[in-house]
Formats: C-alpha cells, sequence, structure tokens
C-alpha cells in the first residue's frame, strides 16, 4: 500500500519537476522487489502492486501522459542491459556494493542477506544509465545507489547524473533505538533511515486512501510529547508536507485554550511548540484535519476505481 511518504513527498517532486519541463519516468522495480523478497518474491503479486501504484500517482494528480512508466522486467529483457549491470559490477569492490545494500532497507551488520542482494545496487545504477536519466530523483536512502552509479558513469565514460533526493518521512512511532551504522554511517542518516515511515508497518504509516477518521486514530497514537521537537513525526509532517510554499497556515483551536492562531512559518510553529504555547492535541487535530484534506481526491479516485485498491487488500501484508 502506498503511504504519504511516498505519496505525498513522491509525488508532490514529481509534479514540481513536470511542472518545470521535465520528462519524468516512474519505475516500477518489479524485478528488484523480487530480489528484496516482497510478497515473498512472487512477481505476480508485485505487478499487482506496481499497477496500483500507476493508480495511486494519477489519483495524486500526476497526469498520465506527463510520465512514462517502466517496468524493471522490461529493461531486463535486454541483453545490453546485463552487460550494463555487469559493467557496473567491475567498477566497484563486493565491500563497496555491500555497503550500498541499504537502500533495501535492510540493517548493514544482517547476516542472512541473500546473495542476490549484491546485484541490486548495481542493477540500479545500469537502470540509470539503461533509461538515459539526466536526473536520477528518490528517497535520501537511495543516495549510495545514485553515488555509485555517478562513480561508475565517470569511470566508464557513460555521464554523470545529478542526484535529486526527497526527504524521509519518519513514522508515526518516532525515532526507534538504533545501533551506529546500522543503516549508514552518518548518525544522523542513520536515524533518519531506521525511523523512516514504512508500507510493511500499518501501525506506523498513513496510507494515501485511508479515511479521515482513521487519519485521526492514527495520528492520534503519534509520538508527540508535549514541548519534544527532536524525533516528533508530527512536527515533521508540518515541515515536509505542510509548509511546501511561503504562505502561512491557520491552527484551529477550541476557543477555551485562545481560539484559531496564525503560523507564517515552520520555524514559528516549532518554538510555539517548544515553548509549550501550542498542546500536542491541538498540533495532532489540526495535521490529521490537513492530511485528510490533501488525501480527498485520492479516496473520491479510488471509490470510482475499487478494483486496484481491492486487489491490494486481497494481497495482504508484502
Amino acid at each position: 500500500m502506498m503511504h504519504v511518504g511516498q505519496g505525498l513527498v513522491c509525488g508532490d517532486k514529481i509534479q514540481d519537476l513536470i511542472r518545470a519541463g521535465f520528462q519524468f519516468t516512474i519505475f516500477l522495480a518489479d524485478y528488484h522487489s523480487m530480489i528484496n523478497n516482497k510478497y515473498g518474491g512472487d512477481l505476480q503479486k508485485i505487478r499487482t502492486t506496481g499497477e496500483y501504484f500507476q493508480h495511486c500517482f494519477t489519483a495524486l494528480g500526476v497526469p498520465r501522459e506527463k510520465v512514462e512508466y517502466i517496468w524493471a522486467s522490461d529493461l531486463a529483457d535486454s541483453k545490453e542491459y546485463w552487460e550494463r549491470v555487469l559493467r557496473v559490477a567491475r567498477t566497484v569492490s563486493t565491500q563497496r556494493v555491500l555497503r550500498a545494500i541499504p537502500i533495501m532497507g535492510r540493517d548493514m551488520k544482517s547476516k542472512d542477506t541473500d546473495a542476490a542482494a549484491i546485484f541490486y545496487p548495481c542493477m540500479q545504477a545500469a537502470d540509470i544509465f539503461e533509461m538515459r536519466l539526466d536526473v536520477a530523483c528518490a528517497g535520501i536512502d537511495q543516495r549510495k545507489a545514485h553515488i555509485l552509479a555517478r562513480e561508475a558513469g565517470e569511470r566508464l565514460n557513460w555521464g554523470k547524473p545529478v542526484s535529486l533526493h526527497t526527504p524521509i518521512l519518519m513514522g508515526l512511532h518516532g525515532v526507534p533505538d538504533t545501533a551506529a551504522g546500522s543503516y549508514d554511517e552518518d548518525p544522523k542518516l542513520n536515524r533518519v533511515i531506521a525511523a523512516k515511515m514504512s508500507k510493511s508497518k500499518p501501525e506506523d504509516n498513513i496510507l494515501i486512501h485511508d479515511e479521515p477518521e482513521v487519519v485521526e486514530q492514527k495520528i492520534g497514537r503519534a509520538f508527540c510529547p508535549a514541548g519534544v521537537v527532536e524525533g516528533n513525526p508530527i512536527l515533521e509532517y508540518f515541515r515536509i508536507l505542510v509548509f511546501r510554499g511561503n504562505g502561512g497556515i491557520q491552527l484551529e483551536r477550541d476557543p477555551k485554550y485562545g481560539g484559531k492562531v496564525e503560523v507564517e512559518t515552520y520555524q514559528q510553529l516549532e518554538e510555539a511548540f517548544a515553548a509549550g504555547k501550542i498542546h500536542p492535541k491541538d498540533l495532532k487535530s489540526n495535521i490529521s484535519r490537513i492530511l485528510s484534506e490533501k488525501l480527498a481526491p485520492v479516496r473520491e479516485y479510488f471509490r470510482k476505481h475499487p478494483k486496484p485498491l481491492e486487489e491490494m487488500r486481497s494481497l495482504g501484508a508484502g
């Protein structure tokens, strides 16, 4: 299922790039998902998910006529593609590839990683050149694959693609206890990747087609202690999902607690919350309302086109 980290963060960036004049390709990585053991490696279920994702992006406002969808399995039909994968692999050491495996969401210290995972970073780098991309756009957790592509491209005289990284949205429960270096050598990025919202953790995510009452229930259980800014997912949702433009917002509050308040910037909101001027319940009720309003077109789309969502629900957890 697509959560708001994928839908609102990635979806908004896709639309930004389309408006800027880019020809955008959305890559449906079915082979990569099989390597990553999604749905136990069942390609039919993975492809059902890919079809559903196309509907999700359309529901979010990404115009189908402005993007091209490419399946990894279609690229892999070409022997030239696998030659690219091998050429990329010859430019890097095994240790270098192993360091890039956290792009799969695996702990760097895991001992049970499949041998197939070694192909994954080399395939990701080869994908960029096979699709002839000028700009590779993905979450910040994919940066090692992009760096590998840039290094390999330079050594192979294929060019150095620009890397554009979107932020990772934190899960509802905040930052878990994570051993240093589990996902990245950089301590800050290690915490960010460990805390990211995941579709495989329904208790920790908000799906793009969740009903308003479900959004409210999930947000109500989220980590948001009074005055605590560090590791606070609710504040992060305001920062990343709400304060995207130059305009401010109006927080709705019960009149007995001060009534409506205008907030011009995220920094102003954070400072007011840290100082105890805004209560966690007010923060939660407002982000629930704002997210539900943003996701209204998605809910309406799937009411009119229920089959893709019904098929996804029938698959169970992936």
